[in-house]
């Protein structure tokens, strides 16, 4: 199955900045007991096989244990409500691993899945800010990082790191996180970000 996706990537996660997991190629041990992250991802551009899914966003929802690596993740994943049944059956099978790229190395990790949900989303790119509403489940902002008294310097970055959407991450922090979904229910205001453009294909 040829596909290829471009777009814009954010997540936030119950880490205080700078995520261990994001810089540890997902080694060592998260800041709390659990990780509950929420990664979304925008296409800009995409097809999959034959089927134009440009403009459409996924939202992936999991909880894992502190060291990633040891796998046992459980997972959920939102599908744009926007999306048609043929969008939705070729998007599940990329962001599934089904059709390998970089959401297939995560596969072996994934222990449980929690189900899969259809929901209005909302994502935008506004600067250094991005946010994310999905419905009733989700309500995200990240603001990218600038050192406070450089306030026109350059935004962080890490580079160099072992993540899906990119080897290069800007650091970032939540000005308000909610999430309730898939039996999860928690906020990582104030704690870590990363966003990303990203570009899959295979």
């Amino acid at each position: 199955m040829a596909w290829s996706l471009e777009g814009t990537y954010f997540e936030n996660c119950s880490c205080d900045m700078v995520c261990p997991c994001s810089t540890s190629g997902l080694t060592m041990a998260a800041d709390q007991d659990r990780c509950r992250v929420v990664m979304a991802f925008h296409i800009g551009v995409g097809d999959v096989e034959g089927v134009d899914v440009s403009g459409k966003t996924v939202v992936v929802v999991a909880d894992t244990p502190p060291v990633m690596a040891d796998g046992n993740w459980r997972v959920g994943l939102v599908m744009d409500a926007a999306a048609s049944p043929e969008q939705v059956e070729k998007l599940h099978a990329v962001f599934g691993g089904q059709v390998g790229g970089p959401m297939a190395m995560l596969s072996p990790l994934i222990g449980e899945l929690l189900g899969m949900e259809m929901a209005p989303i909302d994502y935008r790119d506004a600067g250094r800010r991005h946010s994310i509403k999905v419905g009733s489940m989700v309500d995200i902002e990240i603001e990218d990082f600038v050192a406070p008294g450089n306030p026109t310097g350059e935004i962080e970055k890490l580079t160099g790191v072992f993540h899906p959407a990119s080897s290069t991450l800007t650091v970032a922090k939540a000005n308000r996180s909610q999430v309730d979904a898939f039996g999860l229910s928690f906020s990582n205001t104030g704690k870590n970000g990363h966003s990303a453009p990203f570009a899959w294909a295979s």
